[in-house]
């Protein structure tokens, strides 16, 4: 029991740690990224660079760290799920990149929120997964807010909403098929990191080649060498590599719904550390409409939760059985021989109304009785009795 409660502390602990980690190194990622964007305006290179980071360092380092190496996973499967999902993250990364450019990170982010709507629909659309009416009501807020900060936001750019929408869908269909391909496959969390980078990687790079090659080797930054801008270049895809590495283990550590809890609080961190770096004008509107699209988020959260709990099959008592708790003088007892004539008359007569008494050690200073095949204990002197 103990040691059940420290493996449970230990677990908090870390992934307390991971989001912790994960919320200083997004920030800084997206405050990085705008910085480049300003006065390097080709989103798809930085895709390009960061999907470069994700399938070069991944593997030597997964290597170091004793990650476990994938199986094969049939062809099949292959095209049907992570063929896709490459495609869903490359996707959500170019027009993420897209928005980041076009408007502010704060904004961006605001409109990203609306990511508990886009996996209500998507859910919907693939699985047939129909929510309760609180659930429905709990986007409202999100949606409000969202409209809110848009009509009062000072940079607007319909591109950059655009963007910031589509990117929005691609990350909610990685997390809703990521935590699947996991599952289904056996397959390690980085790993799967590593084998979708790579694929998004192969896929982009001609189109990357074809739209922005000649146009970035023709740009002042790469023809004078700027060394700070290049600089700053590489550490975007650095913190974007470790950003995926913290994202994608902590969604293999916690359910979905914790996940969403916990992005939904790391985008209230980068739009603060956002606006406190970066300085982007903002009004009070423009503020109320960014807080009750997180408050919304919440509340979506929640709603959830309240509908699992709900969902729960009642526990009822089973009026067929009944139990005992048997004392040391019944105890010694039964093995006098009472087990025995119970036994004999209920084969005997075939009567359903005798009980018959039996004894099994459990780990427990108290009586108790196991229910629903739970597990048992190791331990001494306390005992059970089914009758």
């Amino acid at each position: 029991m103990l040691g059940g409660k420290r493996t449970s502390s230990r677990h908090v602990a870390v992934v307390l740690l991971m989001c912790l980690f994960w919320y200083v190194i997004s920030s800084s990622n997206n405050v990085i990224g705008k910085m480049v964007l300003n006065e390097f305006p080709f989103p798809m290179t930085v895709t390009l660079i960061q999907l470069c980071s994700i399938t070069l360092y991944s593997g030597p380092f997964f290597n170091l760290w004793r990650i476990r190496k994938y199986q094969d996973i049939p062809r099949a499967y292959y095209m049907r799920l992570i063929v896709p999902l490459a495609i869903g993250k490359l996707l959500a990364s170019v027009t993420s990149h897209i928005s980041l450019w076009k408007v502010p990170v704060s904004y961006a982010h605001t409109v990203k929120a609306t990511m508990p709507l886009f996996t209500v629909v998507l859910t919907r659309v693939f699985f047939g997964e129909k929510q309760p009416t609180l659930v429905y009501l709990s986007l409202l807020p999100i949606i409000t807010g969202v409209a809110v900060a848009t009509v009062t936001e000072i940079s607007f750019d319909m591109v950059g909403l655009i963007s910031a929408l589509i990117s929005t869908m691609g990350f909610s269909l990685q997390n809703i098929f990521s935590k699947k391909v996991l599952k289904d496959t056996g397959i390690h969390h980085l790993r799967l990191l590593h084998l979708l980078g790579k694929l998004s990687l192969f896929i982009f790079l001609p189109f990357w080649l074809y739209m922005d090659s000649l146009a970035v080797f023709r740009h002042s930054v790469i023809k004078n060498l700027d060394y700070r801008l290049i600089a700053l270049l590489f550490t975007d895809g650095v913190l974007n590599w470790m950003q995926n590495i913290i994202a994608f283990s902590v969604l293999s550590l916690v359910t979905p719904l914790t996940y969403a809890v916990a992005s939904a609080s790391k985008r209230i961190f980068v739009i603060a550390v956002s606006l406190l770096i970066l300085g982007n004008p903002v009004t009070w509107v423009n503020c109320l409409g960014m807080t009750l699209a997180i408050i919304g988020v919440l509340c979506y959260n929640r709603a959830k939760q309240i509908s699992k709990a709900r969902e729960l099959p009642m526990q009822t008592p089973n009026s067929h059985v009944k139990y005992t708790p048997l004392n040391d003088n019944y105890y010694r007892s039964s093995f006098n021989g009472n087990i025995g004539n119970g036994l004999h008359k209920m084969q005997t007569t075939g009567s359903a109304n005798v009980q018959m008494p039996m004894t099994m050690p459990v780990s427990s200073n108290s009586n108790s009785l196991l229910v629903n095949g739970s597990g048992m204990p190791s331990g001494s002197t306390t005992r059970l009795l089914f009758v």
